[in-house]
């Protein structure tokens, strides 16, 4: 899930299993014998809602990327364009000696 807010939802006899959410949240809803296996989906994302016989195997709290509007998919470009930039002089000098002693010396 990806953003995704569910409001005043039932859940009942349902299995959550390999999930992964980012800035998912379920408000004011209720579980009934649901699973959450696999999943990162931890208590603060149950905003008001009502748990009822439910059990959660092997949670995941690992990091995530979250893309707010400080980590603009400007500065996502412009890192991997300096990435493409440092690798350049590299490639020039490798042209250069390809020629200069041919390409199966190179090749050693």
């Amino acid at each position: 899930f990806k953003s995704v807010t569910f409001e005043d939802s039932l859940f009942k006899n349902c299995v959550f299993e390999d999930i992964t959410s980012l800035n998912t949240y379920f408000r004011n809803c209720t579980f009934v014998n649901t699973t959450f296996y696999n999943t990162d989906l931890e208590q603060y994302k149950f905003v008001d809602s009502e748990l009822i016989k439910c059990t959660f195997f092997h949670i995941r709290t690992e990091c995530q990327i979250s893309f707010n509007d400080d980590y603009s998919a400007y500065w996502i470009y412009f890192v991997n364009f300096l990435g493409t930039l440092a690798v350049l002089p590299g490639n020039i000098v490798s042209a250069l000696l390809m020629d200069r002693i041919g390409r199966l010396t190179m090749l050693g």
